[in-house]
């Protein structure tokens, strides 16, 4: 076991054991298109302008080190799933040849859009979510996923849909916030999930996001942190790479790796 610091934060280097699939929920409907603003709530606008101040002092104290360094390993065709505002765009590397974000709240997205036109890089922002991506099944190199499944309606599906648009060979890049099971803090987290989830866009505390790509995908490379700065209840974190198990069995797989050419 080998222990890593960085500013504001540690990790712990594991080896991952494969766990039981989590239990599916009810798929979303589809989204696809460009919502019309008059969709867009104002909790959604909200959100939206709140974003990235709420996160400010989190980036500073050490996610967004481990934001770049994450996306150092991005290659080839890149699909990044929830982009929120965009805050991963400045830190892509310059040599990927082709960079899609999906958002599927519509005030994100335009943020995300606004971003992207200021950066000057070229890359496209697609209304979807992770449940539903409007991508050719085997199409992608990299999928990006930085704190995005504590918010998506069903995990099983995001993440089958993220094996599917895979290509042999391709990765997952991942850093979610985690629920800490048989501790204190997770007992607080599961108390909490519900009001932290109406006052936070939907996100939950309480979900274990890691067995759920562990059912899923074979984990290569995993260390533990904190998300300094950060309300305690989403401060556990897991950081690393994946790629999509063949041999995973789940209710959604075949309906998903089979459905879109």
């Amino acid at each position: 076991m080998t222990t890593t610091t960085t500013a504001g934060t540690t990790g712990t280097a594991t080896t991952p054991a494969t766990t039981a699939a989590t239990t599916p929920v009810t798929t979303p409907t589809t989204t696809t298109g460009r919502a019309h603003p008059r969709s867009a709530t104002l909790r959604a606008r909200l959100g939206a302008t709140v974003y990235d101040p709420f996160l400010a002092r989190g980036e500073r104290l050490g996610l967004e080190r481990r934001r770049i360094a994450l996306l150092a390993g991005a290659r080839g065709r890149v699909l990044e799933i929830g982009t929120g505002t965009g805050l991963n765009l400045a830190h892509y590397p310059a040599d990927v040849e082709e960079l899609v974000l999906t958002e599927p709240v519509a005030p994100m997205a335009d943020r995300a859009r606004a971003r992207l036109a200021a950066s000057g890089r070229a890359a496209e922002v697609l209304a979807a979510p992770a449940e539903d991506l409007p991508v050719a099944t085997a199409s992608v190199d990299t999928v990006v996923s930085t704190l995005v499944l504590c918010t998506v309606r069903d995990v099983e599906s995001a993440l089958s849909e993220v094996a599917r648009v895979l290509r042999p060979g391709g990765r997952l890049l991942f850093v979610e916030h985690v629920h800490a099971a048989g501790t204190a803090l997770g007992r607080w987290q599961t108390r909490l999930a519900g009001p932290w989830a109406g006052c936070a866009g939907g996100c939950r505390c309480d979900r274990d996001l890691l067995a759920a790509i562990t059912a899923r995908f074979e984990v290569r490379t995993l260390h533990r942190a904190e998300w300094t700065g950060m309300p305690g209840i989403v401060r556990p974190l897991v950081v690393g790479t994946a790629t999509p198990s063949r041999a995973a069995t789940h209710g959604a797989w075949e309906h998903h790796v089979t459905r879109r050419t």
